[in-house]
């Protein structure tokens, strides 16, 4: 299971790369909104989320229990482990209300979008942070999982590009605020 999850994790992680590259230059009105391929990969990797957080909630269950056999938690030595399992439940959060933002309407064969306030950029800025905590603390142990030898090598080229596309989306949802309240 943990296999499948590690390559779930990976394609999950590619499609984060297509949907926030190219999300964040439709929020700055670089390119045109509304395609049918963005949805496609957008509503594809909601399915794959749902499903590693079915398997993350598995596993976090069989720690709980296996604490609760040993009779001790170890939550300091631990920490890590939490960290993960409670950004991605911030997650888990943050991505309804991007859903719930960015759904839209067919309003007479015209794509509309709900109205992007404060609260919801502030929404969307914590899901960027919240997706930073989770992948970034992740990334050593996917690369492990998935067998990469020498991960030490790539892992700073890898989180050096994770950390330019997180901000590049955290500007996307910027410029998209300001273009609402100030155009």
């Amino acid at each position: 299971m943990r296999k499948f999850n590690a390559v779930l994790s990976m394609s999950i992680l590619a499609l984060f790369l297509v949907h926030a590259i190219a999300g964040s230059f439709q929020l700055a009105g670089i390119i045109p909104g509304g395609s049918g391929i963005m949805q496609a990969v957008a509503w594809l990797m909601l399915g794959f989320i749902i499903i590693h957080v079915i398997i993350g909630c598995k596993l976090t269950a069989d720690t709980l229990k296996a604490c609760k056999k040993s009779g001790t938690s170890y939550y300091k030595e631990n920490k890590l482990f939490w960290l993960r399992r409670s950004s991605g439940f911030a997650i888990m959060i943050f991505i309804l209300f991007h859903v719930l933002i960015f759904l839209g309407k067919d309003e007479n064969g015209v794509f509309r979008l709900s109205y992007f306030g404060i609260l919801q950029l502030i929404s969307q800025i914590l899901l960027v942070l919240s997706i930073a905590v989770h992948v970034l603390t992740n990334i050593k142990p996917l690369m492990i999982a998935i067998g990469t030898k020498s991960y030490a090598k790539i892992l700073i080229d890898i989180l050096f590009i994770l950390s330019v596309i997180l901000i590049l989306s955290g500007i996307g949802f910027v410029i998209y605020y300001l273009r609402w309240n100030l155009v």
